[in-house]
């Protein structure tokens, strides 16, 4: 018997689904969602009939299907289906297109294909996110950026650019990160401060940073834990004091910016705090 694998996580800071089919053969006959569908092909390639047009998928291909697009497909090469992908109801879209682009309208996606495209790594690593239930801030970050370059380029909503905005709502927040590090801080929490919508808030302070608000928190949190660890604290500790999810979710961060790990870092300081200690 094949050994198929099918998740459905319903995402509670997003309020999106995340599927994931892995080992699937199934032939999905002629059908329709309420629902806007984004996802991608991790393995296999597959027939796609869509709004009759036809389409072969393969691996790192994009999918995009609005409400009540008819759509069918089933395997070509004899194997088995890989396939990940958000579903967002028109609730949940309408509210994000308004923090985007500060109108409650729905896009209509004008392609159901986007061949090897570079959209769809970012839709793994949203995914991925949703799946190892990871703080939401981050999951905002992905989520709001990917739809802002799919309805930018693919659907039939227009943008306004807005004019420059000044810096100091910028330093409160980065303020706020600073104070409330160990903190579980959301879009909302910081949209707040400002008065900004949270698609506006993001694009601004990453624009002005150099970085995203999640990306300057974990600098944040890094650089704190760097100075427990020199002091001796040991890393599952240092990882809780400084708002990180568990040690592993420390080693991740701490390797990527510092080249070293947590335990690294710390034995680094052992022999000055042996000599201090005498």
């Amino acid at each position: 018997m094949r050994n198929e694998t099918r998740t459905l996580f319903l995402d509670p800071d997003l309020e999106v689904e995340a599927y994931r089919f892995k080992g699937i053969m199934q032939k999905f006959p002629n059908h329709f969602h309420e629902y806007y569908v984004i996802g991608f092909i991790e393995k296999g390639q597959r027939l796609l009939l869509c709004q009759g047009q036809e389409y072969i998928i393969n691996p790192g291909d994009l999918v995009l299907f609005n409400p009540h697009d008819t759509h069918s497909c089933e395997q070509m090469d004899g194997k088995a289906l890989d396939y990940r992908c958000i579903n967002i109801t028109p609730d949940v879209m309408i509210k994000a297109v308004k923090e985007i682009t500060g109108t409650a309208s729905l896009p209509y996606f004008t392609k159901n294909v986007l061949f090897h495209h570079e959209l769809t790594s970012s839709l793994q690593e949203l995914h991925v996110h949703i799946l190892q239930k990871e703080k939401p801030l981050q999951k905002e970050e992905l989520f709001l950026n990917l739809l802002e370059e799919l309805i930018r380029t693919y659907s039939d909503l227009t943008f306004l650019e807005n004019a420059p905005e000044p810096s100091d709502q910028v330093k409160v927040v980065c303020s706020y990160l600073e104070e409330h590090y160990p903190k579980n801080i959301t879009l909302d929490n910081l949209s707040q401060l400002t008065g900004w919508s949270k698609y506006h808030l993001l694009r601004s302070f990453t624009k002005q940073k150099g970085l995203s608000p999640y990306s300057y928190l974990e600098t944040v949190r890094i650089n704190h834990a760097k100075t427990l660890l020199e002091d001796g604290v040991k890393p599952i500790e240092a990882a809780f004091r400084t708002g990180f999810s568990d040690q592993s979710h420390l080693t991740k961060f701490f390797k990527r910016q510092v080249g070293l790990t947590p335990k690294q870092y710390m034995k680094i300081f052992e022999h000055d705090r042996q000599v201090m200690n005498k």
